[in-house]
């Protein structure tokens, strides 16, 4: 190939992906940071979970008020599936979200409780809302739908769904969930092995916020935003996701312990979805791998909250189509869609 044969395809391939990260701006609001969790094959710990066959990636943070009120605003201005609760305009202990308008014409916002919420953990939703999400950050949020995607819904409040094939977007089974939390490749000597906590530890968190290491918003007798055994009407008490920044994983997830309880994708007994990873109003023991709890899909409390997993995001550049075109550029996988 010449030189100016190589020089015209990579204007093309340049002005190509100009167009495709244009295309890409405009359909994306929101953006995720995903770590990568590898070691694809790891054994199971002795709870049983955990072991996972492939890579995948998983949040690094809880899905956000900030985040969550933009994707009412694209999808409830009418909210014909219940996506917002309204006790997350009331609740101040988890400082959540103001709905404003009427039926057809609904607009929300982020509420100012001791600082801006917009960067805490959402709560008051449940296993619907959350596969709701998931479709829409699968449809490229914007306007896309939330009934099909990474769950086929259609109008499903109620009932069991799981997940389908080709998902990108979705809640993480439990064994990844566990996984991310626990998992450390290091221990062992280089063999494998799990953590008791999701903070990289086998003894039980503090709950200071910082850099200190084995932190959680837990309860320990004292709530951790307040350092107080006071429950105060109008005090807020979920953290701003990441606020403990010595405390994450192996693989640099943070909040799998405390802040708020996070749905996964186990189906238990046919009837009800599991919860792990303990709240700001629970204890350190919690925190601990051995313990989770089953609970109704439809459930929606002040504790609980959620995390997306993902596919991996690869670790080169790599040609994909542009839809409807039939050319390739150009474009590294993002976090956003």
């Amino acid at each position: 190939m010449t030189q100016i044969m190589k020089n015209g395809m990579l204007a093309v391939l340049v002005a190509l992906g100009v167009l495709a990260q244009g295309i890409n701006e405009a359909r994306a609001t929101i953006s995720i940071d995903l770590v990568n969790v590898g070691n694809a094959g790891n054994a199971a710990d002795t709870t049983t979970y955990g072991a996972v066959s492939y890579n995948y990636a998983i949040a690094k943070y809880d899905v956000t008020i900030g985040q969550y009120t933009e994707f009412l605003n694209a999808v409830a201005a009418t909210d014909a599936y219940g996506l917002y609760n309204t006790v997350m305009g009331t609740d101040l202990h988890v400082a959540g979200i103001a709905r404003s308008g009427s039926s057809g014409s609904y607009t929300y916002s982020a509420i100012n409780n001791g600082g801006s919420s917009a960067n805490r953990p959402i709560t008051y939703v449940s296993w619907f809302d959350a596969a709701r999400f998931s479709n829409w950050m699968n449809n490229g949020q914007g306007s896309g739908s939330t009934e099909t995607g990474a769950y086929t819904l259609n109008g499903a409040t109620s009932g069991i769904i799981t997940k389908n094939a080709g998902a990108i977007w979705y809640l993480p089974s439990e064994d990844e969930w566990y996984k991310a939390a626990y998992y450390d490749a290091s221990l062992n000597s280089g063999s494998g092995g799990y953590w008791a906590y999701p903070t990289r530890s086998n003894t039980a968190p503090g709950n200071v916020t910082g850099s200190a290491p084995n932190q959680a918003n837990i309860n320990n007798g004292v709530y951790s935003v307040t350092q107080s055994s006071s429950y105060l009407a109008t005090q807020y008490y979920v953290t701003d996701v990441g606020a403990f920044s010595g405390s994450g994983s192996a693989y640099g997830t943070y909040d799998q312990g405390g802040d708020v309880w996070q749905w996964n994708d186990a189906v238990v007994s046919g009837s009800s979805r599991r919860i792990r990873g303990g709240s700001w109003f629970t204890a350190a023991d919690v925190l601990q791998s051995s313990i989770s709890v089953d609970v109704p899909p439809t459930a929606e409390t002040s504790i609980f909250g959620f995390r997306l997993a993902s596919v991996p995001e690869p670790s080169t550049v790599g040609l994909v189509l542009l839809a409807g075109t039939g050319l390739m550029v150009w474009k590294r996988r993002k976090f956003t869609l």
